[in-house]
């Protein structure tokens, strides 16, 4: 999944829901349910997420979303190997954006 978010130190909770197509609702409960996900908070207690928390929703939406594991399957997924995980879903993410980009190509010729 690509995501389009401008290139920020931060981002509100309602960019990141846009983002993916979700409810601000589903962003605070993926943030309670798992652990990687720790946004800021300023002084008015509105969430802020770093661009490595939009990293972590963007893994936790592919195991959920469109892997369509469960909860519990996905945090266990995470707990094995994260780095792998995290590995194999970075290489999947660059390899949509080729596709996107050759896609743009064709349509041009």
């Amino acid at each position: 999944m690509h995501i389009n978010l401008p290139n920020k130190q931060y981002y509100r909770i309602g960019e990141v829901a846009k983002a993916f197509s979700v409810n601000t609702s589903l962003i605070r409960f993926w943030e309670g349910e798992f652990k990687i996900i720790k946004p800021k908070r300023n002084k008015k207690g509105n969430r802020l997420f770093k661009p490595q928390d939009i990293e972590n929703f963007k893994l936790i939406y592919h195991l959920v979303k469109e892997k369509g594991m469960t909860l519990e399957g996905a945090k266990k997924k995470l707990k094995e190997k994260p780095e792998k995980t995290q590995d194999n879903h970075a290489i999947i993410s660059r390899l949509e954006g080729i596709k996107a980009e050759l896609i743009n190509f064709k349509n041009q010729l």
